[in-house]
């Protein structure tokens, strides 16, 4: 289906998130799976989505690694904006799958990449990240990085929709953007993200 606020990208997307819960944990054999992220279009996948969109300058030409991909919105968007090279990056082999067909569905080029890259140089001039300050541990976790590697020369740039551990500081704001969401997943209908630079610590 076409991805609302970003309709030129289109993605398999779930209808039925406690339904595809169950069968992802009844595949893997496990009780109490990672909810399938990958299966939907979260508010700050889509906000930094039409950004990327709305202002091509921010990655044409240039290596983009995709953080945290979900779906792999916001690297296929990407490419559609004229990425030298797009790498989008998942711990979960079920998103990695997922990326692969998005991308597939858009006809653009995107490497899926699975595997643990806190911490780790990347070879990237941008990193783009959706909505990933929901968790207080992630966040401890993957903000300094984030920090190092725009100290590092990497444009590191975040679409937030208001989550509990954003941080307070260390950010500039780049656009504001107000993109409809499902209230099943949200708290209402429509989110206001904020597409922000990371600055270095």
């Amino acid at each position: 289906m076409p991805v609302p606020h970003v309709p030129e990208i289109r993605l398999w997307q779930a209808d039925d998130a406690t339904l595809l819960w169950q069968r992802s944990e009844d595949e893997i054999g496990v009780i109490g799976a990672a909810l399938p992220f990958w299966a939907f279009a979260w508010a700050g996948g889509r906000g930094l989505a039409r950004h990327v969109l709305d202002h091509p300058g921010l990655v044409r030409g240039r290596r983009v690694i995709d953080f945290a991909a979900g779906s792999g919105l916001v690297g296929i968007a990407a490419a559609l904006a004229g990425a030298s090279s797009v790498t989008s990056v998942e711990i979960d082999p079920f998103a990695i799958a997922a990326i692969a067909l998005n991308a597939a569905a858009n006809g653009v080029e995107v490497s899926p990449m699975i595997g643990d890259l806190v911490g780790s140089a990347v070879d990237a001039d941008v990193m783009l990240c959706g909505d990933i300050f929901y968790d207080r541990a992630m966040t401890a976790a993957i903000l300094p990085w984030l920090r190092e590697l725009a100290a590092s020369g990497v444009t590191v740039v975040v679409g937030d929709p208001g989550r509990s551990y954003r941080p307070g500081s260390g950010t500039i704001l780049r656009a504001a953007i107000t993109v409809p969401v499902e209230a099943a997943l949200e708290d209402s209908d429509e989110k206001a993200v904020d597409i922000l630079t990371i600055l270095p610590a």
